[in-house]
């Protein structure tokens, strides 16, 4: 099959960039054709701020660049992943002119959300959820703590709201959870044409040992992840192992300051994936105490690929993934002495904990392989190519 692949890659690396290389290379492992389009955000910075604004709602560029590719190759799909800001939804506009289904992987819930987190001030946040304009988001600044930035992205969801982007131009939504797609349907996506497709880790890595024997943390370090609930239960805890935290972000200095201040606690900064990969399978328990929802965290896939269990917040998509008490333990989010008490569990029962790690490896090879998900991403371009939405595999003129 020939399929275009497009994202828009992020200034920081992270999770949502490995899912999208590892999808291609799986793809192209299958023997498909992948023909790649991609934009990446350190380009925002030769803009300006209403240069920016006017790219995120429609992108002439991306739209001329898109429609020339599609008009070269005539792939059988348009595989999008993300594209804020610099692709923007003109794209399915490019595919649609040339008779093209449109597949749009949602990594995060920027469709329904301006910060793309349902999540402010400390807590999570459904304000916008489901409104046609997202001006709870405008009045608090959500995206970058910006009324411009905000107001860029809240008028990109609300201007193709008003035409009928999201219910004409795409195809299929791709959800990574069960719990992702009742939240995206709620904020207005047609339920019928969005399904659900987990992230995964390819190549396999193995299982580890852990026999390191310490708690990992792998993430951004931003106030969502849920670092201060983490740091205040490791402080609750008696007898302790080392604390590793690998990642940066805003949080980095408070970080380093429970590090000086406790020496179990190690923060090692960004490490490349082969590294966090080893350090995921010597620990004794991946750590995800996000306060927001998330979405599915590619680190749950790794950590299950390693047999380690994961310890996490237990609302959102991680109450769906994390099976509790078997594949990992789940607390009441940013409750730090249940979570104390839930590491207390996890440490203090090496026959327990092998259980777990065999059923967070049995998980893996059940559901996240790639193998897995190629079987569930080929039934998902069968139902692209099937025109079961007649009114988006309509061609169209748009040259703005």
């Amino acid at each position: 099959m020939d399929i275009l692949v497009a994202h828009n890659f992020y200034k920081q690396p992270g999770g949502e960039d490995q899912c999208v290389a590892a999808e291609v290379a799986m793809l192209k492992a299958h023997g498909h054709n992948v023909i790649e389009y991609h934009c990446h955000n350190d380009a925002t910075e030769a803009l300006g701020r209403l240069g920016l604004a006017s790219r995120t709602i429609w992108s002439r560029s991306a739209f001329y660049e898109l429609r020339q590719l599609f008009r070269t190759h005539r792939p059988q799909i348009a595989h999008f992943h993300n594209t804020f800001p610099l692709i923007s939804p003109a794209a399915y506009y490019a595919a649609r002119g040339n008779n093209i289904p449109v597949v749009q992987t949602v990594h995060n819930f920027r469709l329904v959300c301006a910060n793309a987190l349902l999540f402010r001030s400390g807590r999570v946040c459904e304000d916008c959820l489901g409104k046609a304009i997202g001006w709870p988001g405008i009045v608090h600044k959500c995206y970058r703590n910006s009324l411009g930035a905000t107001s860029a992205a809240t008028a990109m969801l609300g201007v193709h709201r008003a035409m009928g982007t999201w219910r004409r131009a795409v195809d299929v939504y791709v959800a990574l959870t069960e719990f992702s797609r009742n939240k995206l349907i709620e904020g207005g996506l047609p339920a019928e044409r969005v399904v659900v497709k987990s992230n995964f880790v390819y190549p396999d890595p193995g299982p580890g040992s852990g026999a390191g024997g310490y708690i990992v943390f792998i993430g951004r370090l931003s106030a969502e992840k849920g670092l201060e609930t983490l740091l205040d239960a490791w402080r609750l805890l008696g007898r302790k192992p080392r604390l590793k935290i690998i990642g940066d972000g805003p949080m980095a200095a408070k970080v380093k300051e429970a590090a000086q201040k406790d020496d179990t606690v190690q923060w090692l900064g960004s490490k490349p994936l082969e590294a966090v990969l080893e350090s995921i399978g010597e620990a004794a328990a991946l750590m995800l105490p996000s306060q927001c929802y998330e979405n599915f965290p590619r680190v749950v896939a790794e950590a299950f690929a390693k047999g380690t269990p994961v310890v996490a917040s237990g609302h959102g998509a991680m109450a769906t993934i994390i099976s509790n008490g078997y594949t990992g333990l789940l607390f009441r989010p940013g409750d730090a002495p249940d979570l104390a008490e839930k590491l207390e569990i996890i440490l203090a029962d090496p026959i327990t904990l092998s259980h777990m790690r065999q059923a967070a490896r049995a998980e893996f090879v059940r559901n996240f392989t790639a193998e897995a998900n190629h079987r569930t991403l080929m039934a998902i371009y069968e139902k692209a190519l099937g025109g079961s939405n007649p009114e988006a595999l309509r061609p169209v003129s748009c040259e703005w």
